[in-house]
């Protein structure tokens, strides 16, 4: 498929609010929302049969741009004795949904999660803040992250750009992945394990 010229792609802007209209357009409206409840209960199951498979207990979940909660229901049933906590950026979300208010760049836990979820969060941020949200990932996560990020490719080739978001900031896969690598393991479909942990696999089943 050829590229797409360089006018044409997105610019790259900072959102400030994902107020209620931007939540209304994304998420609720069945004409112009990206994501649907099934498709998220696919992903949470997916992640949930990863993990297990690895041999890889879940007891705590951190979804970081959690929006409207989409994997919270999901994740109660795939992992049930995990606890779910919310981070949203978003002051609407959290006050409609009870989220945790914070950011990835600079949000403290108690305690590390076993699962930490960065779903489509850090195309919003800027390079340098999405190069400390990734170097904050092993603080927030003792075992487990799963992170999914519109790239440059994925603009040029999979999104549909009638509902897609363009006020993002595109970056290589590589891009991503040479900061990832730093501290996790990539075990497939986006599921990352952190470097201090041994998953339960055949040597033909991951990357070590």
């Amino acid at each position: 498929m050829a590229g797409v010229p360089r006018r044409s792609r997105p610019r790259a802007a900072v959102r400030v609010e994902f107020d209620a209209a931007y939540v209304r357009r994304y998420y609720l409206d069945p004409q112009t929302r990206v994501v649907s409840a099934r498709e998220m209960r696919d992903r949470a199951r997916v992640i949930a049969a990863t993990l297990a498979h690895a041999g890889i207990a879940v007891r705590s979940i951190l979804d970081a741009g959690c929006g409207v909660g989409l994997l919270k229901a999901p994740f109660a049933e795939f992992l049930p004795r995990a606890r779910y906590a919310g981070l949203e950026a978003s002051e609407y979300l959290c006050r409609r949904h009870g989220w945790i208010h914070g950011s990835l760049t600079d949000y403290v836990a108690r305690t590390p999660s076993d699962l930490l979820i960065c779903y489509d969060v850090l195309q919003y941020l800027s390079d340098a803040d999405a190069e400390r949200a990734i170097a904050r990932f092993a603080r927030l996560t003792r075992a487990a992250l799963y992170v999914s990020a519109m790239t440059r490719a994925d603009w040029r080739l999979r999104c549909d750009r009638r509902l897609t978001d363009r006020a993002v900031h595109l970056r290589s896969g590589r891009w991503y992945r040479t900061r990832l690598e730093r501290r996790f393991r990539y075990l497939g479909l986006g599921v990352w394990l952190h470097k201090d942990v041994q998953p339960m696999l055949w040597e033909m089943e991951g990357r070590y």
